[in-house]
């Protein structure tokens, strides 16, 4: 059975006005989960009060690369032990940590050397993907320059949305069957060749049939997380119709 959970970013600005009101609408359309993002804005003892008011879980959190680093690793940990969270993800990186195939490989031992001191407290890294790590740099993409040179304990949050935004011959699906096991959490979010991200869940130009299918072969997915950006509905409207389009086209 899929679980699903929403990218908070999804409803920040609702999020921001009102998180408790935020989160019990989020469970009232049927969500599973949630996935936090960015700086800590509140404390850890507030967010897990949040959480069991609402009975939803916390599927990750889209950590800052600045929080992994050895002076606010120990607060980093702390924090999510506090909310139940095992995931951190991080969703993006630093110019001179992505410029060229040689600093990925260096980022990808820095990566390395994070995963093995989140491992004793139960916690595991994972790289969230845009757009550029599937354009072709020295020979091959970004993405394969980091996720060969990673233990196999890193995850790849799979941004199908992001992926495809790379251009229309992205192999969206590769990353699935070259990493089995390893793409624990995905992010569906919606894009067409044509509208770009302005379009809905099972309006764009995803083949889900064939994405669900890989899935379900090479892949023991924890959470699938929608991530809507679009403008053409309200946020919390724009997550409700995507999950339940989302249900739809991954039975």
């Amino acid at each position: 059975m899929r679980k699903f959970g929403v990218q908070l970013y999804s409803v920040r600005d609702e999020f921001r006005k009102d998180m408790w009101g935020t989160l019990r609408k989020v469970k009232a359309m049927g969500y599973d989960a949630v996935e936090f993002f960015w700086e800590f804005t509140h404390t850890a003892q507030e967010i897990k009060a949040a959480l069991k008011d609402t009975g939803l879980q916390c599927c990750g959190w889209h950590t800052p690369w600045h929080y992994l680093q050895p002076g606010n690793l120990m607060g980093t940990i702390t924090y999510n032990k506090i909310i139940g969270n095992a995931e951190l993800t991080v969703p993006g990186l630093p110019g001179e940590m992505t410029g060229s195939k040689a600093a990925w490989l260096e980022t990808a031992k820095l990566f390395n050397d994070v995963a093995a001191k989140l491992a004793p407290y139960g916690m595991r890294l994972s790289y969230h993907n845009h757009g550029e790590e599937f354009k072709t740099m020295e020979g091959d993409l970004p993405i394969r320059h980091l996720m060969d040179n990673t233990c196999p304990c890193i995850g790849l949050q799979l941004d199908n949305g992001n992926a495809f935004s790379a251009g229309a011959d992205t192999d969206v699906y590769d990353p699935i069957t070259r990493y089995p096991g390893r793409v624990r959490t995905i992010h569906h979010k919606p894009y067409s060749v044509e509208k770009g991200f302005a379009t809905m869940i099972g309006e764009d130009d995803i083949d889900w049939a064939r994405f669900f299918a890989l899935c379900d072969k090479h892949q023991n997915v924890d959470w699938h997380i929608v991530e809507y950006e679009d403008e053409k509905y309200s946020q919390l409207e724009g997550i409700e119709i995507c999950l339940k389009a989302l249900r739809k086209l991954s039975v």
